[in-house]
């Protein structure tokens, strides 16, 4: 009798042990965390609903105003070449957003405890508070170390709680259509990414930079209000513990694992390359300058599809499988549809590679995470996450100084193009590794 009044309060166990625990940035198996509740006579709510639902678009605002401000880094990379930073050479400017790409993954296991401990506002908030903020500094800015320290520093950590947030509980809310769910929450970063560059490139010509940047923080600051209403966590609190490790590079023994980072790693030290330096490229090449920054428009557009899509799909076909196609495409694409631009420029030709490249590198960032929870057990989760999130972001703060390194020597736009190639292209071997050890021991084509 007793065994039936404790089934009748739990919740079905999900159907598959993947789908459980995919993208909880802290580490947390869902399902141990139901069936662990400190508070048995408290119902967990369904899956999906209203309440669901309504988080995803939280997420959406919110992964807008964080992430998808990031995507529009190629405005700024131009702007200060030419203007207030025009002393310092593309690889120094670079570093202002590889810091802010970088902390977006670093302190991840951090804020998914946070959250997993205090809930989402805990960490949404100061969170939100320290993005808009930092856009506040940056108008005031004037010297290099302060759009460091302000656009870089602050907002990285700022957007970093954000993105987190919004993916732990995004994933908490949907279980048997998470790929799908997670896909249009993530989409916010390319819609963000579309609508950033044209209001940057709008209002700056009206009310000059300070006052463009401060436009942002208004903007961004309703966004992330809206957010901190409608973001809400599924599952009960846990007990914060001390002894819980974050990162284990011991994981490294698993070959799956550790082929999947690695490939991972060098995906990403190329992967931002047209987002920061194609606009740089097209005004050398003729391009006028408001054209040239749409282009950073153009490639959110075509992410936007990029990111639902694929996830769909993956949820269906493995997400390893769809990953390693969108990785290998994401490479081709630079090799086949903007090298060849060196050579016999053509606007028109990067508007296509523009489209082109936003879908297939949307769907890599969209199934990074997934990827990630599928490439080991389930007892290893949250060091895994942690472990992994830790080597993305190094791989973020260091692949575009390099790029930009790579700019200023003779090879210019053609050897950083060759140099992302690469990166991407080994790096998809890698995974395509990564996916036959892993099809090889479950005996499954959809991996």
């Amino acid at each position: 009798m007793s065994d039936g009044k404790v089934a009748a309060n739990v919740p079905p166990k999900d159907p598959e042990p993947f789908d459980s625990t995919t993208l909880n940035s802290n580490g947390v198996d869902e399902e141990k965390a139901e069936a662990e509740s400190p508070s048995p006579e408290k119902e967990i709510p369904p899956e999906e609903g209203w309440a669901g639902w309504l988080c995803i678009l939280g997420s959406f605002f919110s992964i807008m105003a964080s992430f998808g401000f990031l995507n529009a880094i190629g405005v700024f990379q131009t702007y200060y070449e030419e203007t207030v930073l025009k002393d310092y050479t593309p690889s120094d400017i670079s570093w202002i957003f590889a810091l802010q790409l970088s902390l977006m993954w670093l302190p991840g296991p951090f804020f998914g405890r946070l959250v997993d401990s205090y809930g989402p506002r805990f960490v949404l908030i100061p969170s939100s508070i320290a993005c808009v903020f930092s856009l506040c500094m940056t108008s005031l800015s004037t010297k290099y170390y302060q759009f460091i320290l302000a656009q870089g520093l602050i907002y990285g950590l700022g957007a970093g709680g954000i993105f987190t947030t919004s993916f732990v509980c995004s994933g908490q809310w949907f279980v048997r259509r998470r790929g799908l769910a997670i896909g249009v929450a993530a989409a916010g970063s390319s819609f963000g990414g579309v609508i950033f560059p044209l209001l940057l490139n709008k209002v700056l010509g009206e009310v000059g930079f300070a006052g463009m940047v401060r436009y942002c923080a208004l903007f961004v600051g309703i966004l992330l209000a809206s957010s901190c209403l409608l973001i809400t966590a599924r599952l009960p609190r846990k007990k914060w513990n001390p002894k819980l490790n974050w990162i284990d590079f011991s994981l490294f023994k698993d070959p799956a694992f550790a082929s999947y980072t690695v490939g991972a790693y060098l995906v990403m030290w190329g992967l931002w390359s047209p987002f920061d330096f194609l606009p740089t490229m097209a005004e050398s090449q003729g391009m006028s300058a408001s054209l040239s920054l749409y282009l950073i428009s153009i490639i959110n557009a075509g992410s936007l599809p990029g990111r639902i899509i694929p996830a769909h799909f993956a949820d269906k076909l493995g997400f390893f499988n769809v990953m390693t196609f969108v990785s290998f495409l994401t490479g081709v694409s630079i090799l086949c549809l903007w090298l060849p631009f060196d050579y016999h420029p053509s606007h028109a030709g990067l508007m296509v590679f523009g489209v082109v490249y936003g879908f297939v590198s949307g769907a890599y960032v969209s199934l990074l995470m997934p990827c990630a929870a599928k490439s080991g057990s389930l007892e290893t989760l949250g060091q895994r996450f942690g472990t992994f999130q830790s080597v993305i972001g190094i791989a973020s703060l260091t692949g575009l100084p390099i790029m930009g390194a790579i700019l200023e020597t003779k090879s210019g736009f053609m050897g950083m193009q060759v140099f992302s190639i690469v990166s991407i292209l080994v790096g998809t071997g890698a995974m395509g590794v990564a996916r036959y050890i892993l099809g090889k021991s479950s005996q499954t084509f959809r991996v």
